[in-house]
């Protein structure tokens, strides 16, 4: 099986590198996290005038006709950079809700302004009670009377929900809270009356909010595509969005493990570098296995993005999610523990890797959720 890029691939990822280079060093990034919204509106610009906001949308949808394996390249160098500007909650997991689900005279215009970097949208779907189960859904959407909606409920967790101007927001329009069918889907402007927004940084140095939904009215046009059928598109949607986070975090990981063997060569101890040590050098041995590992995971995931098969495809990104937890949370500890103390500290880049890496295991349910989620699949288990 052939995993080379092509020429145009291999230049998006030298030009995402270099920016990231040029650009995202970790002080940098530090003051970018220090910004009311958490995050460069600079770079942000950047990004669309690179074309990398519309680089996985089809041509057709306003987007410059790329796909997963585009999105695992940009998210790969932002993984590296630990990157803060909400690509993947606009562009994979918004963008992929629309995809699938709005119609094509959304998408069309939608998109198009994600791809120019004037529409910034978050997803509101995960609720307190919901878990790691994307079908249960208990905010509602009521009719009413004249061809539009009333929403009503809340939202947990809404990845850099604080600084999006629109959101899509999942609700429910017939049925119990736990049923797949009667799930719509709703743009909603973000300051909209009745919508109520409280922001926060997450451990990892990104944002998230809670978001309140009282009475807040939505027009006709507002539904995007069938309501009631929106499950299968948030659930493809969600497995786009793992085989995102899979890229970012092998890049998270060989930047530790980068960082961790240049630690090695330089820092002394009884007169030697410590990477002298056989125990260290076999531990660092362990982390490139680990991180290969979960480089093949990645690319099975970019593979698996695209096919139509929602049953295989989900038993695929169950199989990612465990082998990337899993090798994320061993060079994690690995880098923070051959560091020693500086690791931790705010100044050090490691243990931001670590926490971010540590945020990816647990979106969308960790390793453990995940192993389990295939045993039932396979039937190991009663």
């Amino acid at each position: 099986m052939d995993f080379e890029l092509s020429p145009e691939q291999e230049i998006l990822r030298d030009n995402v590198a270099r920016l990231m280079k040029d650009r995202y060093g970790f002080d940098a990034r530090k003051t970018c996290q220090a910004s009311p919204q958490g995050w460069s509106k600079t770079l942000w610009r950047d990004y669309a005038e690179m074309g990398l906001l519309g680089a996985p949308f089809a041509e057709a949808d306003g987007g410059f006709g790329g796909g997963a394996v585009e999105t695992m390249i940009v998210m790969e160098q932002f993984g590296k950079a630990l990157a803060l500007e909400p690509y993947l909650q606009t562009v994979v997991l918004s963008g992929a809700v629309l995809e699938h689900g709005a119609s094509d005279k959304q998408r069309a215009e939608l998109i198009g302004a994600i791809a120019t970097g004037d529409l910034r949208l978050s997803f509101a779907h995960m609720e307190k009670q919901s878990g790691f189960d994307l079908h249960d859904v208990a905010l509602t959407a009521v009719k009413d009377g004249g061809g539009g909606f009333v929403l009503n409920g809340e939202k947990t967790l809404v990845g850099q929900g604080d600084s999006a101007n629109k959101l899509i927001v999942s609700a429910r329009v017939k049925g119990d809270r736990r049923d797949r069918d009667g799930i719509a889907l709703f743009l909603v402007d973000a300051d909209a009356s009745g919508v109520g927004r409280r922001g926060y940084p997450t451990q990892d140095g990104q944002r998230a909010a809670e978001i309140s939904f009282a009475d807040v009215r939505v027009a006709p046009d507002g539904a995007l595509g069938d309501p009631g059928g929106a499950l299968p598109a948030i659930e493809r949607a969600v497995d786009e969005t793992i085989a995102a986070l899979a890229a970012e975090a092998v890049g998270a990981m060989s930047e530790a493990l980068a960082m961790t063997v240049d630690y090695l060569k330089t820092r002394k101890q009884f007169g030697v570098t410590i990477g002298s040590f056989q125990a260290l050098q076999h531990r660092a041995a362990d982390m490139t296995v680990a991180l290969e590992q979960a480089r093949s995971m990645m690319y099975l995931a970019a593979m698996a993005a695209d096919g139509d098969d929602a049953a295989e495809r989900a038993k695929t990104m169950s199989a990612v999610k465990a082998q990337i937890g899993r090798s994320a949370k061993f060079i994690g500890e690995q880098a923070v523990q051959m560091h020693g103390g500086i690791a931790m500290t705010y100044e050090y880049k490691v243990g931001h890797l670590f926490k971010r890496l540590t945020m990816i295991d647990a979106a969308y349910g960790d390793a453990d959720v995940h192993i389990r989620r295939l045993a039932d699949r396979s039937s190991l288990f009663a």
